[in-house]
């Protein structure tokens, strides 16, 4: 499975590739391509602090699909042994009208 990450700017998600690097340049955890473009254009550089966070963010997400994903062991169709103890069940034909008169 691959990380999802959600870009900071315009809240799109993105999937960089599993490297982390593309043709041109590294990929940014907190910012999609556009972004990321826009941003070094205007010189603003990303804090290690929250490319860290981010990337940690992305990896307990991909962790917990991967959880959900293990289904649990189902268990075997198992009849009950005995009938229901229920007042339904005892009161049949037999037991509450044995005259008819």
């Amino acid at each position: 499975m691959r990380l999802v990450f959600e870009c900071v700017e315009c809240g799109g998600h993105y999937l960089p590739p599993e490297s982390m690097v593309y043709p041109d340049g590294p990929a940014s955890p907190l910012w999609c391509t556009a972004c990321q473009r826009a941003q070094q254009a205007a010189g603003v550089a990303e804090d290690p602090l929250h490319a860290r966070v981010a990337l940690a963010a992305a990896r307990a997400a991909l962790a917990r699909r991967a959880a959900e994903a293990v289904e649990p062991v189902a268990r075997p169709d198992v009849r009950p042994s005995r009938p229901p103890l229920s007042r339904r069940a005892r009161s049949g034909p037999g037991g509450v009208r044995s005259r008819l008169g």
